[in-house]
Parts: C-alpha cells; structure tokens; sequence
C-alpha cells in the first residue's frame, strides 16, 4: 500500500484552492442571473388631482348666501376665477392651497362661470343665482348733495327702500371709512332708516366714505340686497355757533376762532310754542326766501301768520331757523320771535351764505329742551344711549 506522506496531503489542496481563485479572477466570473420575479419592480402611472367645484355645473336658483368652494386632492390648486358679467368674485384660499372659498355674497339673478386648475386638471362650473322676491337697496344718503362740503356734526341718514327685519346682518355690511378715524355707532330709527353719528365731533377739513356692501346679503324672508351703494362725503371746517337767548347774542367760530358777533332775538316763551329749544341743533336745510305759516292755526285765529322770510336756515323740525329779521329794536335786548332766531340782514345772509349742513348752533338759556329726534337733534342723546340703538349693540371705529 502506497500512503502518501502525511506533510504533502495539505500542499495539494492549496494549489487547488489556488488555481480556482486564478481562473475566476482572469475569468469574470460566470454570467450573471436574471432576478428571481420576487425582486422585480413596477411604476405606476401617477393619478390626476382632482377638483370639484360647488355650486355643480348647471345649478340653478342658487341662493346668493352661498359661498363658491373649490376643493382639490392630489395637487394644490394653481388658479381659480369665478366671474359674473365682466366682475371677478374675491376668495381665499387655505394654507396648502387645497381649497378655495369666496369672500362676499353672490348678486341674485347673475350667472357665474367657475374655472379651476390644478396640476394638469381643469375643471368648469356655470351656475345662476334665484331672483329675490324682495330687491333691498339703499335709496338715500343724507347729507350727500354733489359737492357738497359738511360740518363736523353731521349724520350719516341711510335710507332703504324696503324694512329690513334682519338688521344686524345688513349692519355689518355698512362701513364708514375716515381719513382721521373717530369712535361712531350706527342707530336703527325704524325699519328702512338707520342714522351713523360719531361720539364726537367729526375732525375738520377731511374725507369721509360711506359703503353699503349689501349685494346678496339677505335683509329679511326674501329680501336681498340687489345693489352696492358708496358715497364720498367732506367734512369741511369745524363752525359752532353759540347762541345765549338771556344774553341775546350768537356768537360764530370757524376753526376756534371767533369769526362773527351777532345780536338776535329768540322765541318770546309765551308759550311752550313760542319757546326756542336749548341743546345741541344741526343746521338742515337753507332757503331764500321760506314760507313760514304759524302751526295748527287758520287764517283769522289769534297768533297766526303766513309769511315770506328771507335767508333761512333750518335748525330743527319743529319750525326753528336762524333767519333775516329787519327788527333791528328788539335784537340783543328782547326775545319776540315764535321761536326762531333772529338776526340783523346783513349777518343773516352772511350766516346762511357760509352754513355748511352739519354745522352745530349750540342754544342756551331757555327751559324748553331740544329732543334728540327734533330735526337733527341726535347730540342731545348721550352717545353711551345712542349706540345701544345699533342691532349689533356696540359701538364701531370708522
């Protein structure tokens, strides 16, 4: 038997191992597998966003409280326009962009065109809004003549055409816009009128802005404002006249300064008639000459009159004017007047020549009070009562 020596066994498996670490390394190796079907991997095609846009397309009668949402998933939105007659509708969108919402009401009896994209989806809505059965709009803002120029105690009168039931709402959607801001309250006197006053005196020699942004916004059962309303009011230089009916004296100041000295004549007191109101008036109105016919009396009873009177200025609804008297005798020492006061010619027409509606003829020294709602007598309503007239209770800052 031939036995290999023990030490030359493990040679010969070094040179095996060796010889096949050549060949693999000169080689490459052997050509490489396909993977098993467990390894491999798919791409899906990526899937559209989508938009969906209320109100549908084709909706009808739409309530104009409605608010356009547009909704995407998958992408956020690039663009949305919602457009009705030429206009284009405000909105919002969220902090992704995944949604839209727009701002105002819609007006009634208009088509919209919706049109959103997001990524490579665009999507399209037309849709109508109902017609009311009751058209809201503001008819009247007073004081308001073209180029007319107001003093610093005017009111904003906000007249409707129809009574509002739901006020709060359609307050909320009057604004007042002031170059120099002060503390205002709106007060509901009935249904269709609504009165703006400041807490104080309105700052001199600046513009102010009224909006009623009530399109779409419901006033009541049916009731939609069909109609945006603005108007751009001035306030011009801060005149108060100062009337002492014991002194028989007016006194007017433009901008603080004493600018006219005038002797008059108030009411007689008599009677409760012929007893001018002391308290904070407005001037209202203005006219040369004003037919004045004594109140509640008829031709041929005592104390009546009917006469033409010259450079009249309306201070209240009661009958009392600072006008034209050639009664030179009687003004700066006695009251003889059924109520209003009166001046010299010349300074009455000089008074009615420079009056501003608005201005404050501030009277004192009789016991016969204006009321607040007398004319334009709302300064004599403490403010802290005049704001709880407001349907929201509160105050506002114009």
């Amino acid at each position: 038997m031939n036995v290999a020596p023990a030490w030359r066994r493990p040679a010969t498996a070094l040179a095996l191992l060796t010889a096949a670490a050549l060949t693999a390394s000169c080689s490459g190796g052997p050509a490489a597998q396909p993977p098993d079907a467990s390894q491999a991997t798919t791409t899906a095609t990526p899937q559209a966003p989508t938009v969906k846009i209320t109100p549908d397309e084709g909706a009808a009668k739409v309530s104009p409280e409605k608010r356009v949402i547009v909704a995407a998933a998958g992408a956020p939105l690039d663009n949305v326009t919602v457009e009705a007659g030429g206009e284009q509708l405000e909105g919002k969108y969220n902090a992704d962009k995944t949604r839209w919402v727009s701002k105002t009401a819609l007006k009634p009896s208009t088509s919209y065109n919706v049109s959103a994209t997001a990524g490579v989806t665009t999507a399209t809505s037309t849709f109508t809004t109902a017609k009311p059965e009751r058209a809201l709009q503001v008819v009247d803002v007073t004081p308001n003549a073209k180029g007319e120029t107001l003093g610093v105690g005017a009111p904003i009168i906000v007249t409707f055409n129809q009574p509002v039931d739901n006020k709060a709402t359609i307050e909320r959607a009057l604004e007042i816009e002031a170059e120099k801001p002060v503390e205002g309250a709106w007060r509901w006197i009935n249904d269709t009128v609504v009165i703006y006053r400041t807490a104080k005196y309105w700052p001199a020699h600046q513009k102010v802005t009224f909006n009623a942004d009530i399109t779409g916004i419901k006033g009541g059962k049916g009731l939609y404002g069909v109609k945006d309303y603005t108007a751009n009011l001035k306030i011009g230089a801060k005149q108060i006249s100062k009337v002492d009916t014991r002194k028989k004296m007016m006194y007017v100041y433009k901008d603080g300064k004493r600018v006219q000295t005038m002797r008059i004549s108030a009411g007689m007191a008599t009677t409760r008639e012929y007893t001018t109101t002391s308290g904070v008036h407005l001037t209202m109105e203005r006219g040369n000459p004003v037919r004045m016919i004594s109140p509640g009396r008829k031709k041929g009873d005592p104390g009546y009159y009917d006469v033409m009177i010259n450079h009249a200025v309306r201070i209240s609804n009661s009958g009392e004017y600072v006008h034209a008297k050639d009664n030179v005798w009687a003004q700066g020492v006695r009251n003889v007047s059924h109520g209003c006061i009166n001046a010299r010619p010349d300074q009455a027409r000089w008074f009615y020549d420079n009056v501003q509606r608005g201005d404050v003829v501030d009277i004192t020294g009789t016991d016969r009070a204006l009321e607040w709602n007398n004319g334009w007598g709302f300064w004599q309503m403490p403010f802290s009562q005049w704001k709880k007239g407001s349907a929201l209770n509160k105050s506002s800052k114009s």
